[in-house]
């Protein structure tokens, strides 16, 4: 399918169509899953935002945002949106909230499992696997790989009463760039963004005959809060940045994805992708989506044949 046109969209590619479709962010304080968050409530759906950090409860990542901030901008956005502070490890608090989304609205259309929290272990990248902190590591897997595990396992059962429902399993990279090993990132994480799109694979597998669809989806470059800072800049000067990172030139905001994964939830035939691992850069293209700016970045497509092919950086024809 090389068009958008089973989607309805509007101006600058925005999202419409998911009106009487409830969701649930797992893991939208920040990044890709508050802007998945807002781009599904500006779409009509309505939205249940899931985090650890509140405005007086600060998860081990130690950042600012928080999940009540994230339902403002989706509210902001002309959507809905209930904040819920879950801890994602904890099979109860999991349950808890179906249990809450069931009572409130009785059905889930839309299962986005984008709860990392890995970062803040991400200071020995490169480290082979006996060098790396055993405890940090194994945390990464805790928190990358078994709170998806156990969101999908309580969240199923209600998706799964009504045909078409949709489980998208944030990820980074896509099937062909994570063929190999990513030394540069070391084994656990490695593992983990690999063992997520697996896990794509297996619910697409189980999900077929219920008439569900699951699908991986990795953005680009992302230009999140924390990478921002980590660079010094903000979303209106960004290209500042490329004085010392030039490849940083074809990042992407949020929004890029965020607009991707709702145009997937509102496509009735959405079932085509299931098992797929997708890229924000695929997903503008097929629906016709651009990022906030205007552009259309091919984040992956540049990275195999600018960055890795030792070519100077210039996204003219990526974006």
């Amino acid at each position: 399918m090389e068009t958008g046109d089973m989607t309805e969209s509007g101006e600058n590619g925005v999202v419409h169509g998911l009106e009487g479709r409830v969701a649930l962010v797992a893991g939208a304080t920040r990044g890709a899953g508050r802007a998945i968050a807002v781009e599904l409530g500006r779409a009509g759906a309505t939205v249940y935002a899931t985090g650890r950090t509140t405005r007086d409860r600060v998860s081990e990542m130690g950042r600012p945002e928080t999940i009540e901030e994230t339902a403002e901008l989706v509210e902001r956005a002309g959507g809905r949106c209930t904040a819920v502070r879950v801890d994602h490890l904890e099979p109860d608090q999991v349950a808890a909230l179906v249990e809450r989304i069931d009572a409130e609205q009785g059905r889930l259309d839309v299962l986005v499992n984008d709860i990392w929290g890995g970062d803040v272990y991400l200071t020995q990248f490169g480290l082979r696997l006996w060098e790396h902190s055993l405890e940090g590591g194994l945390r990464m897997l805790r928190l990358g790989i078994d709170t998806h595990a156990i969101t999908s396992h309580h969240a199923l059962p209600l998706l799964n009463r009504n045909p078409g429902g949709l489980v998208v399993e944030m990820t980074d990279g896509t099937d062909a760039y994570n063929a190999a090993y990513r030394a540069d990132v070391g084994f656990f994480y490695d593992l983990v963004k690999v063992s997520v799109q697996r896990m794509a694979k297996a619910q697409a597998h189980e999900l077929r005959d219920l008439g569900g669809t699951a699908v991986a989806v990795t953005p680009g470059w992302l230009r999140s809060e924390a990478m921002l800072e980590h660079y010094g800049v903000a979303e209106e000067n960004w290209r500042d940045a490329l004085e010392k990172v030039p490849h940083f030139c074809i990042s992407e905001s949020p929004a890029l994805v965020g607009r991707g994964v709702a145009a997937l939830a509102a496509d009735p035939g959405k079932g085509r992708w299931t098992g797929l691992t997708l890229s924000s850069g695929h997903l503008a293209k097929v629906y016709g989506l651009t990022d906030a700016d205007g552009s259309r970045p091919d984040a992956w497509r540049y990275i195999a044949e600018v960055e890795q092919a030792g070519r100077a950086a210039d996204a003219t024809g990526y974006r």
